[in-house]
Parts: structure tokens; sequence; C-alpha cells
């Protein structure tokens, strides 16, 4: 399939074993040649299957408990910024494989919003968590990527 390399690299992003995101990947591409039909051509196809991908992987991690970690927004310290540098040094396959050290949730949070563009209050809505939640999820995972980082810096 066409996509398939592009799907397996979205469902490795929620979830670290590649057996389990191969498995994601299937259910994935039953769901699409299941719901073929309700694709309507209102933007492009592959923003439709990728969609299809995390509501999958997104479903599985709610099966397993994945996402139950969840912290308060008023806890966290607020990054002043610093790290930006080291991360511009780093190379993409560096980048994911920091991104894949973070917790389950951490990581989540950070490939929903960082990397597919959805907002916090998507992101609660999707997750069943409220918009600060998200918010403070997201906030807390950047702070492990800086911390991580400046150690490996």
């Amino acid at each position: 399939m066409r996509f398939s390399s592009l799907m397996f690299g979205v469902c490795l992003r929620y979830v670290k074993d590649r057996s389990l995101a191969e498995d994601i990947m299937h259910d994935g591409f039953v769901t699409i040649f299941t719901k073929i039909g309700e694709f309507r051509g209102e933007g492009s196809f592959e923003g439709w299957c990728r969609r299809i991908f995390v509501n999958t992987a997104l479903g599985y991690l709610r099966k397993k408990n994945a996402l139950d970690e969840s912290d308060n927004i008023d806890d966290i310290r607020w990054l002043e910024g610093g790290g930006t540098d080291a991360v511009e040094k780093m190379s993409g396959d560096e980048l994911l494989a920091v991104i894949d050290g973070l917790p389950q949730g951490y990581r989540t949070i950070l490939n929903l919003y960082a990397v597919e563009g959805y907002s916090h209050k998507e992101i609660g809505e999707m997750l069943g968590i409220s918009e600060n939640t998200s918010r403070s999820q997201y906030f807390r995972a950047r702070g492990k990527l800086m911390e991580i980082i400046g150690q490996e810096r």
C-alpha cells in the first residue's frame, strides 16, 4: 500500500514496540477499507488516513490505560525557552529517539500537539481529559525533553 511506511511511522510515534505498531497499523488499514465510502474528498486522502491511524493508536492506548498519568497545570515549572539551541543541533533521528524515551502520556500529548497539530481543546476531547490537563502534559513533556537533551549535550 502506498501509505504503509508513512502510517507505520505514525503508529510508532504512539507506541514504542514495532510489533504492536504493526498491529495498530493493521487495525488502521482494516478501518480504512471498511470506511472508504465515508471519505468525502474534503481534504487530502493522506490526511484522512492519518486521522484514522492516530485514532486507532489512541484507542489502543485508552484500552491499556496508558494515558492515565495526568498532572495539574499548577504544578508545572514553566520553561524559559532554554535548550532550543541543543534541539536545533540534533538530527531528526536523534530527536525522535529522545521523544521515544518519554513516558507514554507525555509522548502521546507531544505527538498530538506538536506533530499532528491538534489544539489542547481537541486533544482533551479525543482523550477524555481537560484542556488544562492536555496543556500541562505538553509542558511537562517539553520540560522532560529539555532535561534529557541538556544531559546529552
